[in-house]
């Protein structure tokens, strides 16, 4: 069984930065794409960063140049340092892993619970 729980969500005023975390556990065999989508309320999940296993980035436009994805493959774990958050960053945050548990299984898409993030103005 996969799991991921993140953590680090919280209020924060505009123009500061919180990290989230997020760390896979259970039978893992290996973990290749890891990432953060975000939902606000009547909107769709959208992208907000991915890292591949060897380290390729994306980001959401919305994001560019204020969120840093990254990745601890001896933890895990993957984080979110996100800065300069603004109003409309507000939402709930969720990670994905992309994870083969055993070596026989295949490659699934695992999320976390969500975490909620609020940018007050």
């Amino acid at each position: 069984q996969v799991q991921l729980v993140e953590s680090g969500g919280g209020l924060v005023q505009a123009g500061g930065s919180l990290r989230l975390s997020c760390a896979a556990s259970g039978s893992i065999f290996s973990i290749n794409a890891m990432g953060w989508y975000r939902q606000a309320p009547g909107k769709q999940r959208e992208l907000v960063a991915v890292i591949t296993s060897s380290g390729r980035l994306n980001y959401g436009d919305s994001v560019k140049g204020r969120f840093t994805i990254s990745r601890d493959n001896a933890k895990n774990t993957v984080y979110l340092q996100m800065n300069s958050l603004k109003p409309e960053d507000t939402a709930v945050y969720y990670c994905k892993g992309d994870i083969q548990a055993t070596y026989y299984s295949e490659r699934l898409d695992y999320w976390g619970q969500g975490t909620q993030v609020t940018v007050s103005s």
